[in-house]
Order: C-alpha cells, then sequence, then structure tokens
C-alpha cells in the first residue's frame, strides 16, 4: 500500500470525480438522447439501436478481465490514459457511423474504452493508493460527484443535439471528452511498482477456491440483475400502474439522487457496523420496496415511499463491492479480482432487463416485481453468509 500526499490525494481523487463523470455522461447516458434522431438517419429500429448499447456494455463485461490484470501489473495511469483516448476516437467514430453494423462496431470500441476509464479502472487506482480509511471516502467523493453525470450530460446532449444535428454533438462531446481526460489521467494519476505476477496468481487462485468470493460473486450479481430491471422497466411499470407519463418519469428520476443519497449513508455506517452489514440490509430494503410497489403503487404516496426505499440502496453496491474486496484479498491482485467479478455482473445488468420485458409479457409485471425482491434478498442472504465467514476468520 503506497499513501500519497495530501496534495496528490486530492488531485488523484479530484481528477478521478471529473473524468468518471465526464466517461459517464459521453461515453453512456449521451445514447439515449441520440436514439430518436439516430433511427430517424439510419432507418433503424428502437430495438436495433438499443442492442448497440447492450453490446457495448456486454464487450466491456468480456474485456474486464485483462483490463483488471493490466491494471495490477501496471497501474492506472499509463492504461486510463490510452482508455480516454479510445474513448474520444469511438465517439467520433460513432458520430459517422452510416449503417447499424458500422455503430455495432463504434459501439464495441466504446466498450472496450469504457472497460479502461470507467468506475472499474478508477476503483482499481484509488485502491492500490489509499489505505483502508481514506479508500472509503476516496470512493466516496467520486462516486457522488459521479452520480450527476446524468443530470449533466442528458440536457446537455439534448441542446448539443437540438443546435448542431446528433453527429456535431458527438464530435463536440468527442472533442471535450479528449481535452478533460487525457490529460486529468495522463498528468494526475501516478504510476506504482508492480507487486510479483507470483504474488497477484497466488491471491486469484486462492480467492477462486475460496467460498466467500462466490458469495460476494452471488450478492452483487443477483442485486446488480434487480438494478438493471428496474432502472429500464420503472417508469413502464409505474404508467400500467395508472400514473401519468411525466409523473412517473419524475420519480424514477429520484434513483439517481436516492443513490448519492444511499452512499453518503453507508460511508457514514462503516464507522459502527461492517460494510457487508450494512449492504446486506440495503438489499433486503430494496426487496421490501420491489413487494411494496404491487400492493401499493397505484397511490402515489405508495409509489414514491417505493421508489425511495429501493433507491437508497441504488447506487450502493457500487461502493461496497471495492471496499469488501480489498478488505479481504488486499490490493495486490484487486484489478484482476475485480476484472473477474465485473464480467458477470456485468452480462447481468445487461440481459436481466430483457428477460423481464419477458417475463412481464407472458406473467406480468407484478411477477417481475417478485423476481427483483426475490434478487435483493438472495443477494441480502449471501452478504450474511460472507459476514459470518470474515467472523470466524
Amino acid at each position: 500500500m503506497i499513501a500519497p500526499g495530501p496534495n496528490t490525494s486530492a488531485r488523484m481523487i479530484g481528477a478521478l470525480a471529473i473524468t468518471q463523470t465526464a466517461g459517464y455522461g459521453v461515453l453512456y447516458y449521451a445514447y439515449s438522447v441520440l436514439i430518436p434522431p439516430m433511427s430517424r438517419d439510419l432507418g433503424a429500429g428502437v430495438a436495433q439501436l438499443t442492442g448497440a448499447l447492450t453490446f457495448a456494455v456486454l464487450v466491456s463485461a468480456v474485456a474486464a478481465p485483462l483490463v483488471g490484470r493490466l491494471l495490477d501489473r501496471r497501474g492506472g495511469r499509463g492504461l486510463m490514459t490510452l482508455g480516454s483516448v479510445l474513448g474520444a476516437l469511438a465517439v467520433l467514430a460513432w458520430s459517422q457511423v452510416r449503417t447499424v453494423t458500422q455503430l455495432y462496431l463504434a459501439c464495441g470500441l466504446l466498450g472496450v474504452a469504457s472497460s479502461m476509464v470507467l468506475y472499474e479502472a478508477a476503483f482499481a487506482v484509488i485502491v492500490a493508493w489509499f489505505d483502508a480509511e481514506r479508500r472509503a471516502r476516496a470512493l466516496l467523493a467520486v462516486t457522488v460527484v459521479a452520480g450527476f453525470a446524468s443530470s449533466i450530460f442528458l440536457p446537455l446532449t439534448g441542446f448539443l443535439v437540438e443546435l448542431y444535428g446528433w453527429r456535431q454533438a458527438l464530435v463536440v462531446l468527442a472533442a471535450g471528452y479528449a481535452l478533460t481526460a487525457v490529460p486529468l489521467h495522463g498528468l494526475a494519476l501516478r504510476g506504482r511498482p508492480a507487486p510479483p505476477h507470483a504474488a497477484r496468481r497466488e491471491i486469484v487462485a486462492a480467492a477462486l477456491r475460496e467460498r466467500p468470493f462466490w458469495l460476494l460473486a452471488a450478492a452483487f450479481l443477483t442485486q446488480t440483475g434487480a438494478l438493471g430491471v428496474m432502472g429500464v422497466l420503472l417508469v413502464t411499470y409505474l404508467i400500467t400502474l395508472g400514473h401519468p407519463p411525466v409523473f412517473a418519469a419524475g420519480v424514477a428520476g429520484l434513483l439517481g439522487v436516492l443513490s448519492v443519497t444511499g452512499r453518503l449513508v453507508t460511508t457514514g455506517l462503516q464507522t459502527r457496523w461492517p460494510v457487508a452489514t450494512i449492504t446486506a440490509a440495503m438489499f433486503a430494503l430494496q426487496g421490501l420496496a420491489a413487494v411494496l410497489l404491487p400492493l401499493t403503487g397505484r397511490g402515489v404516496a405508495g409509489a414514491v415511499v417505493s421508489v425511495v426505499l429501493f433507491g437508497l440502496g441504488f447506487g450502493v453496491s457500487t461502493i461496497a463491492r471495492p471496499a469488501l474486496l480489498a478488505d479481504r484479498y488486499g490490493t495486490t491482485a484487486y484489478g484482476s479480482l475485480s476484472g473477474a467479478l465485473a464480467l458477470p455482473i456485468t452480462v447481468a445488468k445487461a440481459v436481466a432487463p430483457l428477460l423481464a420485458a419477458g417475463l412481464a409479457q407472458v406473467a406480468g409485471y407484478p411477477a417481475v416485481m417478485g423476481a427483483v425482491a426475490a434478487a435483493c434478498a438472495f443477494g441480502a442472504l449471501c452478504l450474511i453468509l460472507y459476514a459470518r465467514t470474515t467472523t470466524r476468520a
């Protein structure tokens, strides 16, 4: 563990907070704003265009294990700088696509770049450089700021599209991202001495043989799937319950704000209780919210209460997973272990909404909410069992 000085710490945290906000805004959130104009220009349906973003997420999942190993070997500065360049070039390529096939190729590049520059990579840098006490504050600072990426970039992208058209809007976003992320990653981040390769391999091999690692994997995989379902289908379900579209969108928009609240609460509670216990409680609260929504969601108060309860845990796993991995397995092989976890978890995030949409057509939305509740409850149970193994150890 290397302890950077106060000035270096502040620069690194500030740089990562800015680049994560810009990265999620440009490489992920902007896409949804561009679907309508792309659909008209490319002559493609919404399902085809949404599939391209899903493809990008799946590519980032496949790249995650390799990126994690590279982060362990070389640190984040070079890799994240290169990823920033690739991300800007991918957005430029996206601005020039003329066919759906070309769009999918550009989104493949976006997926690779995302695996190199977004949360997984940023957390590896934080874990490598900060001790446990400062790590929690650093993770909180970066995720609180980046939590506003959608609030900033959705309206900004819409404004640019209205002003310049979607292609030129992407050129502006690519240039802005390059001018922001490339110098900040290259100048503010620091390299670190690479730990012995044999030591990393031994840690990873031992973790993969242990029950606690698979309990963590099961907990975050199922809960991430539940988050993906609610993030995609919540507005539709609220409308199905009889609420006006504007109300449904407004209430669903609370999830982003509440995710920041949940992270603040979780970090504050870490001084009194273990991270696994706090996270399990948040997951259980989300399961309760999913059960309540079909029962009370037709009323305004019931819908708001259910969304608030679910939203408090919306961003908790983002900061809990790196904390739990680093606390148990140390920092030497964090990138490799995080990458191994990120692959199935990211796939679950991409695939779960599609499965839930199919379930809704066959059995209705109450069945979907039941599945979400079961996933959250199972995640909470896995974390409780994990906490018990830690206590015995």
